[in-house]
């Protein structure tokens, strides 16, 4: 009974989202996760400031910017890309597992105590990791990178393109039934930036 309801929880934000919401510019956000990021630098920015007003806003229009950048070179939807970094890092409090030197903005490998997450040596290494990621769960083998792979985990995604939407996250990439549930509704406050 609760995954009825659950599923019928996602279904309806899903059906309510596409009625109403719409960015600032008029486009929708895309849950697909190889369709392109409609939303600005700059509106990635002001969602992620109202999210967390202590962050370094410079350094979050650095982040913001690599997102935009690698999202697109590796033909991933930057907006979706964007949340689930929000998500994962509760907007870059961390807390858990990962911390902020590891730039691991997904948490890439990060399991237990012992087995705390990838580490990258820059802010550029751990955005272009979390896309790559991305390419694997949105995109069938045929699909290459095109970037030299340095996401170690790229490999063991089976199947490729088993995810292709932010819905196909939940229990794939995480285990959380609720996964797809918290990324529409941090992009459904997103469309309004």
């Amino acid at each position: 009974m609760k995954k009825l309801i659950a599923a019928l929880f996602c279904a309806a934000v899903f059906i309510l989202s596409s009625c109403v919401s719409t960015s600032p510019n008029g486009f929708r956000i895309s849950r697909n996760l190889t369709d392109k990021g409609v939303m600005s630098k700059d509106s990635l920015v002001n969602f992620f400031m109202a999210n967390n007003p202590d962050a370094d806003r410079k350094e979050i229009k650095k982040l913001a910017a690599l997102y935009i950048s690698e999202a697109k070179t590796e033909g991933i939807n930057s907006d979706c890309a964007f949340i689930q970094m929000c998500h994962e890092t509760g907007f870059l409090k961390f807390g858990n597992l990962v911390t902020p030197d590891m730039h691991n903005y997904c948490g890439l490998g990060a399991i237990d105590a012992e087995h705390t997450g990838e580490r990258f040596a820059t802010m550029k290494d751990g955005v272009r990791a979390h896309i790559q990621h991305l390419h694997a769960y949105a995109t069938p083998e045929t699909v290459s990178l095109k970037n030299k792979c340095i996401d170690s985990r790229y490999k063991w995604v089976r199947p490729r393109g088993k995810a292709p939407t932010i819905e196909g996250l939940t229990k794939t990439w995480a285990a959380d039934p609720e996964y797809s549930v918290k990324l529409e509704a941090m992009l459904v406050r997103l469309e309004k930036f």
